[in-house]
């Protein structure tokens, strides 16, 4: 019997037939249903290298070696060990998140978690993936939870185990986009929890906790603790786009990388996590 992938592959010209492939960012014509057109493959800024050891942040001077950390980290290190992001924040990934999260465009889902994949460091390749969750209220309004989504195609293309409901949002919480870090640490105060079922699967395992955007990391910070309090090796976090205004900036040199005049990506960064 046929397996899914093969019955796909068979359909696929029938389907680009009825349904002509367009780029879900200009709607110019593409050669598959799955990706974006040259020009809007070159508005997404990928992150670069040399970059911060311990949280992956670029650095803008070429000359800084390996090893370096970053001020942030300095400052504050994380608990953390690592993060993972398939692009940084600018126009052209709101575009895609938004289209992806509240568009409906569940299909985006293949390509944002190869971006994704692409930057998974080694030895993650096999980790437990465990997605940001969703409180149930948000779930049956939109139908879906997009780091699910991510989760689950980054599972179908490594191989590795998907635990969704490792964790559980108990209630819901206000956007945290526009407030400070105590105001986000008192909304976050116990409406994610561990749940007690998979306490056994996490321990003693690295973990990729996926998601679709990271800007204040309030969210995955939590996640992140709460991991580890469950026994979990490492955490790596891993995203489709991050907020970094800085490093956005510096790769805007190149005119494909301007975002809008005076748009600022932090404020309204869909689901600041």
């Amino acid at each position: 019997m046929a397996g899914p992938g093969l019955i796909a592959q068979s359909l696929a010209p029938l389907v680009d037939l009825i349904y002509p492939p367009r780029c879900p960012l200009c709607g110019g014509a593409i050669e598959s249903q799955t990706g974006l057109c040259g020009g809007c493959w070159n508005e997404l800024v990928i992150p670069g290298e040399p970059s911060c050891t311990l949280c992956q942040r670029p650095f803008p001077d070429t000359a800084t070696g390996e090893g370096g950390i970053c001020a942030p980290c300095l400052a504050d290190p994380p608990r953390h060990d690592g993060i993972a992001a398939g692009t940084l924040y600018n126009d052209a990934s709101r575009r895609l998140v938004l289209s992806f999260k509240h568009g409906g465009r569940i299909a985006l889902a293949p390509m944002l978690a190869g971006l994704v994949r692409a930057r998974l460091p080694a030895g993650y390749e096999d980790a437990l993936l465990v997605p940001v969750p969703l409180h149930r209220w948000r779930l049956w309004r939109r139908g879906y939870n997009q780091a699910a989504l991510l989760a689950r195609e980054l599972a179908r293309s490594t191989g590795a185990p998907l635990l969704v409901d490792a964790l559980v949002r108990t209630r819901p919480t206000p956007p945290l986009g526009g407030l400070g870090k105590n105001a986000r640490r008192r909304a976050l105060q116990g409406a994610i929890v561990v749940n007690p079922r998979r306490r056994a699967a996490i321990e003693g395992r690295k973990v990729v906790l996926v998601d679709d955007v990271l800007t204040s990391g309030a969210t995955s910070d939590t996640c992140v603790s709460l991991l580890k309090r469950a026994g979990a090796e490492t955490v790596v976090i891993a995203c489709f786009a991050r907020v970094l205004d800085e490093a956005v900036d510096a790769a805007a040199a190149s005119p494909s990388n301007e975002r809008p005049p005076n748009e600022t990506p932090g404020a309204e960064a869909p689901g600041a996590t």
